[in-house]
């Protein structure tokens, strides 16, 4: 009876065998998730032993009954030994301190920044009295002041007079590290300059080429179409969103249609879409073409040149990288006589993703895009059985638009509401309204107009380009205007997400009844999402900023400066309000030494810079002292610099329980 007990899972999976590939790159996801979550980094021994692990199961995965346990297992410890190596593999120097001087390099990328200012990315950096060792590989510096000398274009190597320090760590424990992030992306400096950029040197005959390129159409596009339009266009075909004002960026945030901009699967599929139509219906007017060719495979060959080009000109950054790969497999499947899209290929390309960039799974994007796919994939399955026989085109059409955007929208809002901190209420008809004119009208346009443009034709598909566009910016704003059109959602605690995942794909992955087993996970996750707290105090790593939770929301110390940590704290919070605004409620009173506040009964002083404490120790003034210098003191908590150093951002708890935020010692740590 008891080994029955034991038997029946493994009876189960043997019977689901052919149905468990996608269920491999969860296995690997699951690897790289416990890779990055460890909180130290692993000794190369860890490695030899999981490769060792690796190696014993796969004698167990010919063994009927362990097959599907063995491989999963295998599939996890590829995780692990994909993530180490990959960070190892990009491993560069992060700038130590704080640098002010002359900065020369070359563009590799110009945008924008969150405060609208223009933006470099600079790679063959140098530093002034800074060792090659020590240099960072890329480093991104915002422009401020007048710029007006010149516009910087890829391939130019500039020089600038900067402020530049690394790449800041989380503000909070548990939030957005964008240090990790930059890591991976070899990016070890950011900082500004108000100082004007200068050319230095032109770009070298056939360097950086497809940058110039990309920004030759950028000019090209928006010179045709004005505007934000014209932005958006541009943005939409080559990825340069520099010319989108922050307004338009704003709105289509709010209106849950910032997707549309981003250069990810959707926008791929819908031009690889066109291109490949365009060739196979094309070829098939030609009779001797069309008896002799098989033109579903011819077009599938000169799509996938299609979708090369479009991945180098939009700057293949990871979005593009994992749409590309997911475009590949489909029309891979073309070549071979296979179905295109089935949760096989999907799975497909999300593996070799996740073996191929491990840091791809922290991202929101990976998360949204695959998490929607899989649940079309799913939920069309499930209701294309039950489409009334009679229903017409016209009706079908308009009944898989409505629920595609409804699958799509329930699929990824956890993952924009864990991430963005928000929820677009209105988001559900704004893509209603802009995604068929995306799909139908901008993206088939901007392929005519790469078309013609050689024979000079251009015009007249970038004036059709330019009305959808305009269009999916005017429903943007009128949607984003509409009251409660945002709706502010608390972070969840680290380990949520993961469960929640797990729970949603065990439900759409696994066949039958059994898929219910998952939704417990879902609702363990939501119930603990909902019911999560928030840190009751928080402090920056400098100790000019803190933040306290009251009645009101978060007051913060000060209503400028700290401008990122602030807008996290808030949102993290689920809060909309401006860093002015928090600061204006009650919490912190001012007093000669800094500003007053009271946590769970107990006295509090966050004191100025210079405050003049007379030699007193600055426990004998509260029990809880935030102090910008280093200091010593006893019989209270002391949050000053000595302390910081070694934490980064910490956070506070009601019973006076300190976390810090820098508790992890891994590669990109400082």
């Amino acid at each position: 009876m008891g080994g029955a007990w034991i038997t029946w899972p493994l009876q189960r999976l043997l019977a689901a065998r052919g149905h468990l590939f996608p269920f491999a790159p969860v296995g690997v996801g699951t690897g790289v998730g416990l890779w990055f979550s460890l909180p130290v980094e692993p000794a190369p021994s860890a490695y030899l032993l999981c490769l060792a692990g690796l190696v014993a199961l796969l004698p167990l995965a010919r063994r009927d009954l362990a097959q599907a346990p063995a491989l999963f297992l295998a599939c996890l410890l590829a995780g692990v030994i994909a993530a180490g190596l990959r960070a190892h593999l990009v491993q560069g120097p992060m700038l130590q301190g704080r640098y002010y001087g002359p900065v020369t390099g070359r563009v590799v990328e110009v945008d924008r920044s969150q405060t609208d200012a223009l933006r470099v990315t600079l790679d063959r950096v140098a530093l002034d009295r800074v060792p090659p060792g020590r240099t960072p590989l890329r480093a991104r510096i915002s422009l401020h002041g007048d710029q007006s000398v010149f516009t910087p274009k890829p391939g130019q190597v500039v020089m600038v007079t900067a402020n530049l320090a690394a790449p800041e760590g989380p503000v909070e424990p548990g939030s957005f590290d964008f240090r990790q992030m930059a890591y991976f992306e070899g990016l070890g400096a950011v900082g500004y300059t108000r100082s004007p950029m200068l050319l230095w040197q032109e770009p070298a005959a056939g360097e950086q080429w497809i940058g110039q390129l990309r920004s030759r159409l950028t000019l090209a596009i928006q010179s045709r179409i004005a505007g934000d339009a014209g932005a958006f266009a541009a943005g939409a075909m080559t990825g340069d969103r520099s010319g989108l004002s922050l307004d338009a960026v704003q709105a289509l945030r709010d209106s849950s249609l910032a997707h549309l901009l981003a250069i990810s699967g959707m926008n791929l599929a819908f031009l690889i879409g066109f291109v490949f139509s365009l060739l196979r219906y094309g070829l098939a007017l030609l009779p001797y073409v069309a008896l002799r060719i098989d033109t579903r495979k011819l077009a599938a060959l000169v799509s996938l040149g299609v979708a090369s080009f479009y991945l180098l000109l939009s700057g293949a950054n990871v979005a593009t990288e994992r749409a590309f790969i997911m475009v590949l497999v489909m029309l891979g499947a073309v070549l071979f006589d296979r179905r295109a899209i089935t949760l096989r290929s999907v799975s497909l390309a999300a593996l070799i993703l996740l073996l191929w960039q491990p840091e791809a799974l922290l991202a929101p994007g990976f998360q949204m895009s695959f998490a929607a796919t899989i649940a079309l994939i799913a939920g069309f399955e499930a209701i294309n059985a039950r489409l009334p026989a009679g229903l017409s085109r016209l009706r079908r059409e308009a009944l898989v638009l409505v629920v595609s955007s409804l699958i799509g929208g329930l699929a990824t809002a956890p993952y924009a509401a864990a991430h963005f901190n928000r929820f677009a209420d209105y988001g559900f008809l704004a893509n209603l309204l802009t995604v068929p004119v995306m799909g139908a009208v901008v993206m088939p346009a901007g392929a005519m107009a790469a078309l013609l443009a050689p024979v000079g034709l251009a015009d007249a598909p970038l004036w059709v380009m330019g009305q959808g566009a305009g269009w999916i910016l005017y429903v943007a704003r009128l949607v984003a205007g509409i009251e409660g059109a945002v709706t502010a959602i608390p972070a969840p605690p680290p380990w949520v997400l993961p469960v929640l995942t797990l729970g949603l794909l065990w439900a759409m992955l696994w066949r039958g009844g059994g898929r219910f087993a998952g939704l417990p996970l879902v609702a363990l996750a939501l119930v603990f999402w909902a019911k999560s707290g928030r840190p009751a105090l928080l402090v920056t790593p400098d100790a000019r900023l803190a933040g306290l939770l009251g009645p009101e929301g978060r007051a913060l110390s000060k209503p400028k400066g700290g401008g990122f940590a602030a807008k996290t704290w808030l949102e993290n919070d689920g809060d909309l309000a401006p860093q002015d605004q928090a600061a204006a409620r009650a919490g912190f009173v001012p007093d000669p030494l800094g500003l007053r506040f009271t946590l769970n009964g107990q006295r509090g002083l966050m004191l100025v810079p210079k405050a003049d404490l007379a030699g007193r120790d600055p426990c004998t003034l509260a029990d809880i002292v935030i102090l910008p210098a280093e200091a010593t003191g006893k019989g209270c908590l002391l949050i000053d610099l000595t302390l910081l150093s070694r934490t980064g951002a910490v956070a506070v708890y009601d019973d006076l329980r300190l976390v810090p935020t820098r508790s992890a010692r891994r590669l990109w740590s400082p």
